[in-house]
């Protein structure tokens, strides 16, 4: 099992990388790492963390995809109808844009178990964009094969 850690704000947290259901976004992102950027509040698709990336390619096709995401299943979603972002759902969310309902690659969930997702959502309402960095864990110094 390949993990990263990934720090939202001040919350720090372990997440598995879905490579046995998404391998091809899994070694994509993996080569990119260490990821960082701004997560705000997404806008339409309701109780989740966006982070909007443009005309960003990973250049992986559709796989593992869902619309209706848990809490810490984080999505890459493609450049097309919409712009290219990274969805994080710290609650009830239904992944959507202003063109409508979206689906997009599930490839990494977060481990928590302390509920401290909820914390992260209460920083993006009431604080505002938040600093986001995935990193491969400690634990793992070489990623999965790519083959």
């Amino acid at each position: 099992m390949t993990m990263l850690s990934i720090r939202i704000g001040t919350q720090l947290f372990s997440a598995v990388l879905e490579v046995d259901r998404a391998p091809k976004t899994c070694a994509a992102f993996l080569a990119r790492l260490p990821f960082e950027g701004r997560v705000i509040q997404a806008r339409w698709s309701g109780e989740a963390g966006w982070i909007p990336l443009g005309e960003y390619d990973l250049g992986v096709p559709i796989e593992n995809s869902v619309s209706d995401p848990g809490p810490g299943q984080i999505l890459w979603h493609p450049a097309g109808a919409s712009e290219a972002e990274l969805l994080v759902p710290y609650g009830i969310t239904r992944f959507s844009s202003k063109v409508g309902q979206l689906e997009g690659n599930h490839f990494v969930t977060i481990v928590d178990p302390d509920g401290r997702l909820g914390e992260v959502g209460r920083a993006l309402m009431w604080e505002g964009a938040q600093d986001i960095s995935f990193a491969l864990s400690p634990a793992h110094d070489k990623p999965f094969p790519t083959t």
